[in-house]
This record gives C-alpha cells, structure tokens and sequence, in this order.
C-alpha cells in the first residue's frame, strides 16, 4: 500500500475514504495489520487502475512485485490521513457528487487491508457509481483457520461502523447513503444498523439502501435482527447462491442452521417472509464465477457489478430489463415488470433469477393482459412465477 510515483497513461484513479479499526503497522507499506486497533482510523486513498484495455472487468490486478506497473496493475498513488471530524467532513463535502451519494462498503471474512481496499476501488470503478466510496476494513487475520477471530472482530467494530455511518449520514452535503457488505461482513454491518435502531428508535432515513452479498448470517438470527428496524427500515436486496461453498461450510460449523446467502429464494418458508418484508434477492446459482468457492460473484460479474452501479445503489427496483436481456445475462423476475415472450426466453436458461417484490403487481398486470394471447404454453410457468394476489 505503499504509494508510488509511477504513473500510467489511461489510468483511472479512484478516490475513497479508508476507515478501519484495525492497529497499525510498522511497516508502512502494509498500514494495517490483521489485530485490534483502539479506535477508529480514517485515510483518504487513492488508487490507480489500469486501462480497460489492459483488465478483465470484475478482477483486480494484484501487484505481484514492488512498486507495481500500473500499466497493468492495481498501484495505490496517495494515502492521506484524516485526523478529525472536521477534515472527513471537509473531505466529503468536497467528494461529493451530484448524486450525492455515498457507498459505505464492508468486505467479508480473510481479507487484509490492502485485499479490501483494491477490491472496493474494484467495485467503484466497474460500476461506474456515482457516489463518494467509503470502505470499513475490520481487523481480520487475512487467514481460513482464523474464522473465530474475524468473526469476534466484527463484534468489535460494530460501534465503531455505527457512529461512521451515524456521522455520515448527518452530514448536509450527504443526501443518501447506500451500505454495502460481503460474507461476515454482513453481520457487521447489519449489528451496526440494529444498534442505531436501538439506540435511536430508528435508522437514519438517509440510509435507504442495504445490499447484502453472500451474507454469512444465520436465517434465523436475520429475522430477529430485522424486527428491531422498526416500521421503516432501507430497503434490503440480498445477492445469494446456492452453490456457495463458503456458505455451505459455515453453515456445518455453524449448526447446521442454513446461512441468509445459501437459500433458495422460491421455496417456503423464505419465499413468503421475503415478500412480507419487501426484500429483493438476486439468486446467482447459475451465475458462472471464476471463484472456485462461488462466494464472491457479486464483485466477479461484469454484470452484476453494473447492476449495483445502475440500480441497485439508487435503491430502484430491479427488473430484467435493468440487467439487459438478450445480452449475455438473463433473468427471471417474481414480481418484476416484462413480458411473456421475455419470461418463456428466460424461464428455459437463466443465470440470475430476480426476486422484487416491489414491481409484482406491475409484473402480474402485464401477465394477465398477455396471457389470453399466449395461449396456454406458458401456464405452467406463470403459475411457478407468480405467487397468489392477496
């Protein structure tokens, strides 16, 4: 994490805030270490990406030497510190976009902090989102055989995330904030957004938008957690597959109680209660991913990634359209606006399935109007698609 003087044409720089409560380390080309800070530490990092050209979208460019080339590597090009509440708020109000949107990111379990900070710049730069990136980097071991520890130290961080997102949200130049977060890292997240509740007999309204990708939380504990939001809670998407093999272990060591990001979203009870709380859930099961455990489609998917970009981080529904059918992704929507040729296209083949309970009236409409001239070929979907009208 060292910063570099070298420079390449064509690079894309991606400017973020950097908070962490891990402690620091001697040696200033790795800032952070994997153990417990004691408080909360903020920097304003730079990094460079090289030319689309040079990159496979979806993938960082790790640098396998030092300094790195970044020609064809990710390179960090600044690291400023932000010592007080004053200069982060400064700092924002001179970041912020017309959007005025800011993306809080928490990365999962195994991560070192140069690991999160170079996938999140990853993120930013794929999707194009118009927003000021905040990454939250909690103190892991970046090891498998610390999972106990890590999952200890987001319990550790969860006051530390919650005042972060508490300030960023009564900042005036801040007009919504969307959170992020990955594997553990939605316990984190979600613990933080209960505290506030808790505290505050609510969440702060700006905070409109939670994405949880391949969260590693027990089903169970969700809906407990999901009960002290209180009557207007951000609206949740859930990024989840079965194939995660991640997942499938935590849930052995964990129980044996299934995890939030390894359900199947068209089976009961999940099917019900995730429609009852207004909750969309992108299932990437047939999603192809160079991740040989499946657990980190969400950032891998060139069209994932341009789906939170367009739509999900503006908190807008998703529909098949959103994610371009007839392209290389298709998509099947419970709930979401199409049509029966589109739905007969993607009922045979599709990598993601959509699940918005926000456009299922609009969707169930369309269906009815097209359903006489379709004739019966479809019944039998349709009657697997959409779930009964209350």
């Amino acid at each position: 994490m060292e910063p570099t003087n070298h420079h390449a044409d064509g690079a894309t720089k991606v400017e973020l805030i950097a908070a962490t409560t891990r402690a620091p380390a001697a040696d200033k080309a790795i800032l952070f270490t994997g153990e417990r800070g004691s408080g909360l530490m903020i920097d304003a990092v730079t990094i460079s990406i090289p030319p689309d050209a040079k990159r496979e979208i979806g993938q960082v460019q790790w640098p396998k030497r030092l300094p790195p080339d970044p020609h064809k590597e990710f390179a960090t090009v600044a690291v400023d510190p932000i010592e007080s509440r004053q200069e982060g708020e400064a700092w924002l109000k001179t970041h912020v976009p017309e959007s005025r949107r800011v993306l809080v990111f928490v990365h999962g379990f195994n991560n070192l902090y140069e690991e999160a900070v170079y996938r999140f710049a990853q993120i930013v730069h794929d999707s194009k989102a118009d927003v000021v990136p905040v990454v939250f980097t909690w103190p892991s071991r970046g090891t498998v055989f610390d999972y106990n520890y890590d999952k200890e130290s987001t319990n550790y961080s969860r006051d530390a995330l919650e005042d972060l997102l508490t300030q960023i949200a009564r900042n005036p130049a801040v007009g919504e904030v969307t959170v992020m977060a990955h594997s553990m890292g939605t316990w984190l997240a979600v613990e933080a957004l209960r505290q506030m509740a808790i505290r505050n007999g609510g969440i702060d309204p700006k905070i409109g938008n939670v994405i949880l990708a391949a969260p590693d939380l027990d089903v169970d504990v969700f809906s407990r957690q999901y009960q002290s939001f209180g009557d207007k809670p951000p609206h949740f998407t859930l990024f989840v597959s079965r194939d995660d093999r991640a997942l499938t272990l935590s849930k052995r060591i964990s129980g044996n109680v299934e995890r939030l990001g390894h359900i199947d979203p068209t089976q009961e009870p999940y099917r019900s209660q995730l429609e009852m709380a207004g909750i969309s859930v992108l299932d990437l099961t047939k999603l192809k991913s160079g991740d040989p455990l499946n657990h980190g489609k969400f950032a891998e998917s060139p069209e994932v990634v341009r789906l939170i970009g367009d739509r999900l981080i503006a908190g807008q529904a998703v529909t098949d359209s959103a994610v371009g059918l007839g392209e290389s992704l298709g998509a099947v929507a419970i709930g979401a606006s199409t049509t029966v040729g589109q739905a007969a296209s993607t009922v045979i083949s599709t990598p993601i399935a959509i699940f918005d309970p926000r456009t299922r009236r609009s969707y169930s409409r369309q269906w009815m109007l097209l359903g006489n001239s379709a004739g019966n070929t479809l019944g039998s979907a349709g009657e697997a698609l959409i779930p009964a009208q209350p």
